[in-house]
């Protein structure tokens, strides 16, 4: 049995598997996963996890051209194993409007979990829906509103954040419990603001999903040269990726390797141990489309990181600062990333 941690909020009772996963990079690449291939990735996540349940990340818009592709694989995919419905806890990022812009109208909140709860074919109810970005056009208060009238209608069950202050974070959750926020946590993005959420999330009883723990898999070590990342590849439009910056920020991913050699682990399972160290309502949520790489993540659960061992990676994260944003200028403008709202 894996250890577990409780969700936030109004789901509370849900105890989920201290590592979850994310099934974005399923769909959202130039050649989707095979079917099989995603669906042993979940399967055997969830099968080591024992009795505990694993939390699953998708997106309405997790597919080329913002297309539901995730959704529709994980129809697909509880239709085949319906016994793993009621051991995963499904969130889902939605609230794009068909024009592209972040919208927390009641309108279009509407319009988007329809749309995710018809992709999923009434397979399996979505436990937390959240806006995937903050909609700057109407308050944090009147969008919450608007989660709570879905709410009441019967179309999910709680609330989620993503990439929120820890203000939006703390004026949101005065209007109804937010159950967990979903922000990009990994030992080269931990900027302050990062650590605020983390903090007033501790604060609140709010679940942090920490996406892309792994650094967008630059983290792993897999990656070494520009090349190994395939064309068409989003990440290959990302600041951090960019022949200017990659060799610099290699150097934080070599240093880590060696703490890692030394432990006896795999960097990507140090990385996850760092995450998971932040404190016990941090959620890492890495993505993954291959069986052997969602049990390596998830036997990161096992590794407990020393205050030494904290010490030495926090010293390393310190030596060699990254280079680059979290995205390119056109998405951060695009997703509000360049200050979290």
């Amino acid at each position: 049995m894996v250890s577990t941690v409780a969700l936030g909020g109004t789901a509370s009772n849900h105890k989920i598997a201290r590592i979850g996963h994310g099934l974005m990079m399923m769909t959202w690449v130039p050649n989707p996963v095979p079917d099989e291939q995603a669906f042993e990735a979940i399967k055997q996540g969830v099968d080591a996890a024992g009795g505990a349940k694993v939390l699953l990340n998708s997106g309405e818009f997790y597919g080329q051209n913002w297309s539901e592709a995730n959704l529709e694989l994980l129809a697909r995919f509880y239709k085949k194993y319906p016994e793993y419905i009621d051991r995963t806890v499904l969130c889902v990022k939605g609230g794009r409007s068909p024009e592209g812009n972040m919208d927390s109208s009641l309108k279009n909140l509407r319009r988007s979990i329809d749309n995710i709860n018809a992709k999923l074919e009434n397979t399996k109810r979505v436990d937390i829906f959240e806006s995937a970005r903050v909609d700057s056009s109407l308050s944090i208060e009147e969008a919450i509103k608007n989660f709570k009238v879905l709410i009441d209608e019967g179309k999910f069950d709680h609330i989620g954040l993503s990439e929120c202050s820890a203000e939006t974070l703390r004026r949101a959750n005065a209007v109804h419990p937010i159950a967990s926020v979903e922000i990009e946590v990994s030992p080269w993005s931990y900027e302050e603001e990062t650590k605020k959420v983390i903090a007033t999330a501790n604060e609140l009883n709010i679940t942090v999903l920490a996406y892309s723990p792994l650094g967008r898999g630059f983290l792993t070590g897999q990656i070494t040269k520009a090349e190994d990342i395939p064309e068409g590849d989003f990440r290959k439009h990302l600041d951090r990726f960019q022949p200017e910056n990659f060799s610099h920020n290699l150097q934080l991913v070599d240093a880590l390797k060696a703490l890692a050699t030394r432990r006896g682990v795999t960097p990507g399972q140090l990385a996850l141990a760092w995450v998971c160290s932040l404190g016990d309502h941090v959620v890492p949520i890495p993505g993954s489309s291959k069986n052997t790489r969602t049990l390596e993540n998830l036997a990161a659960n096992e590794i407990m990181l020393t205050k030494e061992e904290q010490g030495e990676i926090n010293a390393v994260l310190e030596k060699f600062s990254v280079k680059g944003g979290r995205a390119s200028a056109i998405v951060a403008f695009h997703l509000n990333l360049n200050k979290r709202r």
